[in-house]
């Protein structure tokens, strides 16, 4: 069925999926692959493919998720190839670990059916997707020694709230502070998502009085060109804040670059096809305002395995594509998930065939709690090495490091040393302004890990749900917080008319 987009002229495009065309029987290339999980076994397509019914079953608090691995998880589970999970058989050990590694974490849990119907409820010791969202207490390691909070110093190039002006001619604009599903490896876990026992937030709430500070900053500067609006992510603003922002920011003449940050085409496609929100027509509406006026708006996106991608999220890329609205893809390297040249090369062909560009793959950034997840800087010019050559030069993503003490993304070939034995690697990045073109920074490797010991190891408690395990350091940088619950999730967040 087609259709012209509100507020776009002789634009057609294709309603996926409608409510007329739907039907209880699924197509052959359109498995429903969400039927895999038990309690959801009856879910028709119609009712899945709808944003109202992905925000209604994401699970967004630990009790939540208690009661959702109870229903998904078998009795007895696979065995893990990780030595440290092997001890992990039942779905109440499970369960415990789980809870355990949420205790240890700096992000909430925030996870929507889309990337719940993604996980091998069957193995999800050693699941690909589990591994991003879902920490375990036994695969925790301590943190490198080197690690602050905010490791990329952001708020040290922050002009106002909620502004980060580092680059020359580019700010990053932090629109929200909270996520459809929040990473483990956030790098910005000191302010996105609700308040967890590790971490007091420094939220950004969507204020106008805010965003219009941000607003002023941008119109009297005039070496900004380039406006990254992110968070948090703003898939969870309404369309007309999307739009508000836009239009603000389209109207700066020194503007010509927007780029809409959102990992929701990744964790939430369905918002894209559903003929009932707008989030995306509004979208494609201001990529061609912005067209027609010789600048250039663009969505980019954050996948990190090729599971992630199904029938869907195919649909929505192509709505996107049909509608002339530029997708780009930034991922994380992260172990035991894509640190392989096989699964990242799948990964950045999958998404060149549904034309999402592949545009960045990140070196993990120092975050707290996810030392399982980093990889050595050896692992990252190792997989480039193999990959280039092998896909075509424009689908070829640059591999980066963004530098820890805020000296920007460098590429990660473009170090000065690296010495494998300390696993110190140094950069510059001269381009910056003033003294911060003038230093040396340095990436730190994930330290070697000792041979795990299989089953459960004793414990030494340091604080209320929180432990260690003896041989680790009972000094680790952690603040116990008090629980705080994540607001059960909504359809919007709304802007606070303040």
């Amino acid at each position: 069925m087609s259709q012209t987009i509100r507020g776009v002229m002789n634009i057609p495009f294709v309603v996926v999926h409608s409510r007329r065309n739907m039907t209880s029987t699924s197509a052959p290339d359109r498995p429903p692959y969400w039927q895999v999980v038990p309690q959801w076994q009856d879910v028709s397509e119609q009712d899945f493919v709808s944003y109202r019914w992905q925000v209604r079953h994401t699970v967004g608090s630990t009790r939540q998720l208690v009661k959702f691995l109870d229903q998904a998880l078998p009795e007895t589970l696979a065995e893990a190839e990780d030595k440290k999970l092997r001890h992990v058989r039942s779905k109440s050990e499970f369960i415990q670990e789980a809870l355990d590694g949420l205790a240890k974490a700096p992000m909430s849990i925030r996870i929507t059916p889309h990337i719940l119907s993604r996980i091998n409820w069957n193995n999800p010791l050693d699941d690909q997707i589990r591994r991003q969202f879902i920490p375990l207490k036994s695969s925790y390691v301590v943190d490198h020694a080197q690690l602050t909070l905010d490791s990329l110093h952001e708020q040290d190039d922050s002009p106002v709230d909620g502004l980060v002006h580092r680059y020359p001619d580019k700010a990053l604009f932090l629109a929200t502070s909270i996520c459809p599903t929040y990473c483990r490896f956030c790098t910005r876990a000191h302010a996105v998502g609700a308040n967890t026992e590790t971490v007091t937030k420094a939220h950004q709430k969507p204020t106008r009085r805010r965003w219009e500070l941000v607003y002023q900053y941008i119109e009297k500067t005039d070496q900004l060109t380039d406006i990254v609006v992110s968070g948090g992510d703003v898939y969870m603003l309404q369309p007309s804040d999307v739009q508000e922002i836009a239009d603000r920011l389209l109207s700066i003449p020194h503007i010509k670059r927007i780029r809409f940050a959102s990992k929701g085409i990744s964790v939430l496609p369905a918002r894209i096809i559903d003929p009932n929100d707008h989030w995306a027509e509004t979208l494609i509406s201001i990529s061609n305002r912005a067209r027609r006026e010789g600048k250039h708006v663009c969505l980019h996106t954050h996948f990190d395995h090729p599971s992630e991608i199904t029938w869907v999220t195919r649909a929505a890329a192509q709505k996107l594509w049909e509608n002339g609205v530029v997708v780009r893809n930034q991922s994380v390297l992260l172990r035991g998930v894509n640190d392989t040249a096989e699964t990242m090369g799948k990964l950045i062909r999958d998404l060149a065939d549904i034309n999402i560009q592949p545009y960045y793959v990140y070196q993990c950034d120092l975050v707290r709690g996810i030392e399982d997840l980093r990889t050595p800087l050896k692992t990252i010019l190792d997989i480039e090495q193999h990959l280039r050559g092998t896909i075509a030069g424009f689908m070829m993503p640059s591999f980066v490091v963004d530098l820890p003490g805020g000296g920007g993304k460098r590429l990660a070939t473009s170090h000065e040393e690296y010495d494998q034995t300390t696993g110190i690697s140094t950069f510059r990045a001269p381009g910056l302004h003033g003294e911060k073109g003038q230093r040396l920074y340095k990436y730190y490797d994930p330290h070697p890990e000792p041979i795990a010991k299989e089953g459960p190891q004793p414990t030494l408690p340091i604080a209320s749900g929180i432990s260690l395990t003896m041989d680790q350091n009972p000094t680790m940088p952690f603040r116990p917080q008090t629980p705080h619950p994540l607001p059960s999730p909504s359809i919007k967040e709304p802007v606070e008319w303040a």
